[in-house]
Parts: structure tokens; C-alpha cells; sequence
């Protein structure tokens, strides 16, 4: 079965992306023209998060590709490739070159005066653009917890859906480094210190490579082959049980294939044994799982007779 490309998420990969390609080369002229490494840092994140955003629009894209004869479960697990791809770059890119810009400058032992006002109107406009995008991801966050039953923190937590994840994850990030950038520059203004600026370039790389690791981790899990939460799964459970000729559910295996796609195996005790019965039983089975969650793709259920105690 093909699994089609999510259009809420492409919407807020693209949208975050040319927000945030703006924003980097706004950031990018306000570091130079007033000599701040905090704000060359946030440049640098910048530049990161658009990386970012193009290897999880090209995610959306490969893993919503649907099945083939090498691949009879899609290439949703491509997506997480990718996005463990773009958390690498954030790493790398974003973190790495902050820190070392924030030690530079504190090894320097000073700094020339430049054009802070042109600094701050970049730092409060970026904040503008970058609220506005984790606004959009907080809608579709909202959307799918209230599908779910369960708290948008929760959803963020669990959601299989690692495009929204890095979007709010990064967006969450962008605010608190625009914050420390601002900071960091207003208190190197009053003091004629570097330090400020430069212990404030080095906190958003720490920012930025928390905020990665994080995501590389969820990534890996996935890719590996995560299962949804103990609560999906007893939900599942208890729908197959529902079944009147299902005496018991003995395990329940569930992995995620893909952002929109969840396996499910089951061994399941029927007390109906032919096999015109068991196929029914089954059918049914699959098609109450489907309706109640749209995110299960493919079901197998194995007749498997309870062991005598």
C-alpha cells in the first residue's frame, strides 16, 4: 500500500525553511556589521536549520514513495534517514561553529564597537518569523493530539512523525538563542566586554547540540524499529479481543515503518479453528484497527492456541 506524502507537513518544512533562509542572511550582515559572535552564531544556526529543512522536505518526499517488489512495506523508513541526516548537519553546522566563534572571541579579549541597532531590528524580526513558524507547527502538534486523545506533550514525545518534531524542536531553539544572542550582545554594549557576547555564542552551540542529540536519538530509534506507546498497543489489544470469536490476545508486536505507517503482529488465541472462520475473524479485526487507528497500515495475526496451564 502507498503511503502519501503528508501535505501539513510539507507545508511546515517549506514554511520554516524560507523563514529561516531569510533570516540567515539578515543575521548574517547584522553579525559582520556589528562584530557580534553571538549574533554570527545565530547566523550559523540559521544556515543549520535550512540545511535541515531541505533534507526533511527531500524525507517527505522519499519516504512517502510507495511500494515496490524490493520495498513491499514503502520507503517510510527513509524519512527517518534523512532527518537523522539534517540533525547531524545541526550538530555540526550550527553547534559547532557557534562555540568555536564564542571562544575566538573570548580568547580575543576584545572587541570593536559596530552597528548594534542594526543587530537588535534583525534579532527582533527574526524572533517575529520564528514564532510564526513554531506557531504553524503547534497547530498541526494540536491536530494530532487531539486525534490521539493525549497532550500535545505527549504526542510530541511519541509522534512518529520526526519532520514536526525537528521543526518545533528547532523553532523552540531559534527563540531561545535569538533571547541569548540579545542578551549576550546588549551586555558586551554596556561593559565594552567581549565576554557577554562570546559566553553567549558558546550557550547556543550547547543549545543547538542538546537540541540535536536529542533528535539523532529519536531518529536512530526509529530507524532501528520503535513501537508505539504501551498505550497504542493495549488499545490494540483490546480491539482485537473485542472480537467475539477471539478468546485471547497472547502478544502484540507493533513497529513503526514510517511517519503515517504502523505494522502490527499479533498472536491471538481464536476459538474459531477453521480456516473460513479464522479469515473472517482476522478481516475484521484488521478493518476495526484501520478505523480507529489510521496510522496502522498493515496487520498480521497468528492463530496461535493458548498453552494449557
Amino acid at each position: 500500500m502507498s503511503e502519501p506524502e503528508r501535505p501539513e507537513s510539507t507545508g511546515t518544512v517549506i514554511v520554516a525553511g524560507l523563514a529561516n533562509l531569510a533570516i540567515a542572511v539578515a543575521k548574517a550582515v547584522a553579525g559582520v556589521l556589528s562584530g557580534s559572535a553571538a549574533v554570527l552564531a545565530e547566523a550559523a544556526h540559521s544556515v543549520a536549520d535550512t540545511l535541515t529543512e531541505v533534507l526533511l522536505f527531500v524525507a517527505l518526499r522519499r519516504g512517502s514513495r510507495p511500494a515496490d517488489e524490493d520495498h513491499p512495506f514503502g520507503h517510510g523508513k527513509s524519512a527517518y534517514l534523512w532527518a537523522l541526516l539534517a540533525a547531524t548537519g545541526t550538530l555540526v553546522l550550527g553547534a559547532g561553529f557557534a562555540v568555536s566563534q564564542g571562544i575566538r572571541t573570548i580568547m580575543a579579549g576584545s572587541q570593536e564597537q559596530g552597528h548594534y541597532t542594526v543587530a537588535y531590528v534583525v534579532l527582533a524580526i527574526s524572533f517575529v518569523l520564528e514564532g510564526t513558524s513554531l506557531l504553524r507547527a503547534a497547530r498541526q502538534l494540536r491536530r494530532g493530539a487531539a486525534q490521539y486523545r493525549v497532550s500535545v506533550l505527549r504526542f510530541l514525545r511519541r509522534t512518529p512523525d520526526t519532520t514536526v518534531k525537528a521543526v518545533t524542536a528547532e523553532d523552540s531553539a531559534a527563540l531561545v538563542g535569538l533571547v541569548l544572542a540579545a542578551l549576550g550582545l546588549g551586555l558586551t554594549q554596556l561593559t565594552g566586554s567581549p565576554i557577554p557576547d562570546g559566553v553567549a555564542s558558546i550557550l547556543i552551540g550547547v543549545l543547538l547540540a542538546v537540541v540535536a542529540m536529542l533528535l539523532v536519538r529519536t531518529n536512530v530509534s526509529l530507524i532501528v524499529g520503535q513501537s508505539p506507546s504501551a498505550r497504542l498497543r493495549d488499545g490494540i489489544r483490546e480491539e482485537i479481543e473485542s472480537l467475539s470469536d477471539v478468546t485471547r490476545v497472547l502478544e502484540v508486536m507493533a513497529m513503526f515503518l514510517g511517519p503515517e505507517s504502523l505494522l502490527v503482529a499479533a498472536r491471538v488465541d481464536f476459538a474459531e479453528t477453521s480456516v473460513t472462520g479464522l479469515a473472517a475473524s482476522a478481516d475484521e479485526a484488521e478493518r476495526r484497527l484501520r478505523a480507529r487507528y489510521p496510522v496502522i497500515t498493515h496487520v498480521f495475526l497468528d492463530p496461535t492456541p493458548r498453552p494449557p496451564d
